[in-house]
């Protein structure tokens, strides 16, 4: 029996990408190892050159995509992904050819996400996905306390002027956490990691689940989203985009929040309308005072945002969830259940359905 062959569109960074090598290798699969993103390719190349075959294309161009995965008619039985490289309805189709030796079958994220693949396409190709619900929760809902810390303490203004050699004492005093009240939107992993590090701080949380549950402690339940937003100082975004939840921050729910409020996004760049918010922003007027972003509409080589420029708005490049421990538990768990479904074993795998 053959054995499976995977194509890594994005290898898990730095030192990591030798466990997760080794980790596939163990499972008897074939690599291919895209090293576009990959830092030291001659090192690579010398380490694994006996073991494991390279390309060097960008996967966020779709037919550079297609023709490395194709790759004359041969194909991939699977591919990972770490980054969210969008996997369309075009690319699926030629992903899954009769005709090719290798017709895709499995698609692997090592992360929460799974927006980058059209969810339809892979399941009337026969394609299943799968991903790793959970495994960067505490890294996210770290960086979200990082991000609320930061400005209820004004803390980039702070910076920027003792930078420039100014001694800015603080027009108001700030408030302490234990005076804020958190919104968590979603939860979830994420939102209940989030809920736990921030009631241990002593705040004030409630939350909103999208299955209306009772609540998970510590979060008291609150039953709308305009409940959420016209009762905490702080609003966190824990949800996946979907078609339920793309968009569902625009101008009106950003006008409802108290004055004073802050704004914190490690979820998606797609659920809050990104114009919407940078407008609030400039309008000294607005309720929202500040907001921090991790995730956006536009991401990776096609960066851009109408946030950009705007003092009050903390601006990170989708990278809550970039710890070492979150990362190596994706990739390996990403690698075992790529494995698991390629062998037929699909008890226990987490798997995604359109």
């Amino acid at each position: 029996m053959r054995k499976a062959r995977i194509l890594l569109l994005d290898a898990a960074p730095g030192e990591l990408m030798a466990r997760e090598l080794d980790r596939l290798l163990g499972h008897g699969l074939e690599i291919t190892l895209n090293l576009r993103r990959v830092t030291d390719h001659t090192g690579t190349r010398e380490t694994w050159g006996d073991r494991v075959e390279f390309t060097d294309f960008d996967a966020f161009d779709e037919s550079a995509l297609t023709a490395a995965t194709v790759r004359g008619a041969e194909g991939y039985d699977a591919l990972k992904s770490r980054a969210g490289v969008p996997l369309r309805a075009r690319f699926l189709a030629a992903a899954t050819d009769p005709a090719l030796a290798r017709p895709l079958r499995v698609i692997g994220r090592a992360g929460a996400g799974f927006d980058h693949v059209e969810l339809p396409a892979a399941a009337r190709h026969g394609v299943t996905v799968t991903h790793t619900p959970g495994s960067n929760a505490g890294a996210v809902a770290e960086f979200a306390l990082a991000q609320l810390l930061a400005l209820t303490r004004d803390l980039p203004a702070h910076n920027a002027t003792a930078h420039r050699g100014v001694w800015r004492a603080p027009a108001a005093p700030a408030a302490q956490l234990s005076e804020l009240t958190l919104g968590i939107a979603g939860l979830g992993r994420t939102g209940s990691a989030l809920a736990e590090r921030a009631a241990a701080l002593g705040m004030d949380v409630q939350g909103l689940s999208r299955q209306h549950r009772a609540g998970t402690p510590p979060a008291r339940p609150v039953r709308s989203l305009t409940a959420l937003l016209t009762t905490s100082d702080v609003v966190s975004l824990h949800l996946p985009l979907t078609g339920e939840t793309r968009g569902m921050i625009g101008r009106a729910e950003l006008a409802s929040m108290r004055p004073g409020s802050i704004l914190l996004n490690t979820a998606r760049g797609g659920i809050v309308d990104e114009q919407a918010l940078a407008d609030a922003l400039r309008d000294p007027g607005h309720p929202l005072a500040a907001a921090a972003v991790d995730t956006f509409a536009r991401e990776h080589a096609a960066f851009a945002s109408p946030l950009f420029g705007l003092p009050n708005a903390l601006l990170t490049p989708h990278v809550a969830g970039m710890t070492r421990s979150a990362m190596s538990t994706a990739a390996l768990h990403c690698a075992d259940h790529i494995a698991a479904l390629l062998g037929g074993r699909p008890e226990g795998v987490p798997v995604v359905s359109a």
